[in-house]
């Protein structure tokens, strides 16, 4: 039926809420080719001559239209939310992405999330004077200035503001300036000791 794919397309989105679902290419791919038929059937219908007995191609028009339309609002219902997934992970994960992630990305959503990450930093930048003010740095407010953490892979060294450079290797604990390792935290090479 009409709509079947473009709704089995939203459902899949939508039961994968916590992740990024591969971009499915294929079925958008059907979708579109099915939206093609119903538009060339419209296109022809309205093309032809109008009979009300012999060749009332109405009812059939007015149902495929709609069948367009709702095909339509799925595929830009689907992009739209996975674009907002995308911005929500830029201020999750910062300008990199995880590769489990990033493999599941269609070309133009990496393009995209690029865009987003530049013009985020060039916004940035034009706040806070000359250094630019980092939004994406106390997500939520600090407790205390120095956190505790322990390395979760071999990243290398660290130099600190104060000019102190830290060794960070794994299963090693450092007390570290909050603003310093947040961004490591979220990458996934530090982990919080509470």
């Amino acid at each position: 039926m009409w709509g079947d794919r473009a709704l089995a397309l939203i459902k899949n989105l939508d039961r994968c809420q916590d992740t990024m679902p591969p971009f499915e290419d294929d079925s958008i791919r059907l979708i579109l080719e099915e939206m093609r038929e119903l538009n060339q059937f419209i296109e022809d219908a309205m093309n032809s001559t109008f009979h009300p007995v012999t060749n009332n191609y109405m009812p059939g028009v007015i149902a495929r239209q709609a069948a367009l339309e709702r095909n339509k609002r799925c595929l830009l219902a689907y992009q739209w939310n996975r674009l907002q997934r995308l911005r929500e992970m830029r201020w999750e994960f910062g300008t990199i992405l995880p590769s489990d992630i990033k493999m599941n990305l269609s070309e133009g959503e990496v393009l995209w999330f690029n865009k987003y990450s530049k013009n985020l930093a060039n916004y940035m930048k034009t706040l806070g004077g000359r250094n630019g003010l980092n939004l994406a740095q106390d997500m939520k407010p600090p407790k205390q200035l120095y956190i505790e953490v322990r390395c979760l892979t071999d990243y290398g060294k660290l130099e600190l503001n104060t000019g102190e450079t830290i060794l960070l290797s794994k299963n090693t604990q450092h007390l570290i300036p909050r603003s310093q390792c947040e961004s490591l935290i979220r990458q996934g090479i530090l982990e919080q000791i509470d």
